[in-house]
């Protein structure tokens, strides 16, 4: 199993994994509880907004606020966002929405047991220490680390008037270690082939889709390849159709300093939480800030 979890990730970067310990019902239920929580007036989710450093992520993201692919207006997508378990983050309230907080702190648990299962079977991959890896994110959920639980909303755009090249999600690739995702039905989601072109990652029920970020293909010196991504328009019979996904980013804790494991010096060492500012920074640089909290 290392064998063909080695090959995928070193080839397209992306491996869907069945069996993990986490039902598909449980990722309906994080969804449904969600989708309540985004179809609130955007004045009552903006009582949720994340605030504007590119260090703590909790919070709402409003729509076009994140842009991924310089080359294209924002993203026609919103966001709610848990990484400081015990932070005051600004969760909407019981009587709006009962059971929101105790569902995701419950999933965003349930994803880290998972994450660091996939991080041991990484570095046996590579022939490394079983928690090579696991011991660099040991502060998962605290302050102390950027792994972040996002649940996304692509909302309908039958009455939306669509910029030139935008899309709901632009060509990008994720900033830490690796990603776990599910999505729903609506699909959507297009990776890059090493051919370069963009082929279609379905949705396939009870399963997640795990991807390698940049900073593990740095860490790794490019044997496990981060690869870009997008989500574009739906076809224009399915305008009036919402799409969500669930997306546990997994980070390295704050003060590592991410240097090649193979004692090469391919790429400089580089410390995890300044690596991250500096990618969320470009992907806020340029938006409309008026939903982000100050």
């Amino acid at each position: 199993m290392t064998e063909e979890i080695k090959q995928a990730f070193s080839g397209t970067g992306f491996v869907y994994l069945e069996n993990t310990g986490i039902e598909q019902q449980e990722v309906n239920r994080v969804m449904d509880v969600c989708k309540k929580f985004f179809v609130l007036p955007e004045e009552t989710k903006k009582q949720c907004a994340r605030n504007s450093g590119h260090e703590n992520f909790n919070g709402w993201v409003s729509t076009e606020t994140e842009r991924l692919s310089p080359q294209r207006p924002g993203d026609l997508k919103e966001a709610f966002n848990v990484s400081d378990l015990d932070s005051e983050l600004k969760w909407p309230s019981d009587a709006a929405i009962p059971e929101f907080r105790e569902v995701l702190d419950s999933f965003f648990r349930r994803c880290k047991k998972l994450a660091l299962r996939v991080l041991e079977v990484t570095a046996l991959c590579l022939g490394l220490e079983r928690d090579f890896f696991v011991s660099k994110h040991r502060l998962i959920g605290s302050n102390k680390n950027c792994t972040t639980l996002r649940t996304l909303y692509y909302p309908p755009l039958h009455n939306v008037t669509v910029k030139p090249n935008q899309v709901r999600c632009g060509e990008h690739s994720d900033y830490g270690s690796v990603t776990l995702l599910f999505q729903d039905e609506s699909g959507g989601l297009e990776v890059m082939h090493r051919s370069g072109q963009y082929i279609s990652a379905p949705c396939i029920p009870g399963t997640v889709l795990v991807n390698i970020a940049d900073l593990m293909q740095r860490w790794t010196s490019d044997v496990l390849v981060s690869t870009s991504h997008r989500v574009l328009l739906p076809p224009d019979d399915k305008m009036n159709t919402s799409r969500q996904s669930v997306a546990f980013f997994v980070h390295p804790d704050k003060d590592e300093i991410i240097s090649c494991c193979d004692g090469s010096n391919k790429y400089p060492p580089v410390s995890a939480l300044q690596y991250t500012k500096d990618r969320a920074y470009i992907a806020y640089k340029d938006a409309n800030n008026s939903n982000l909290a100050f």
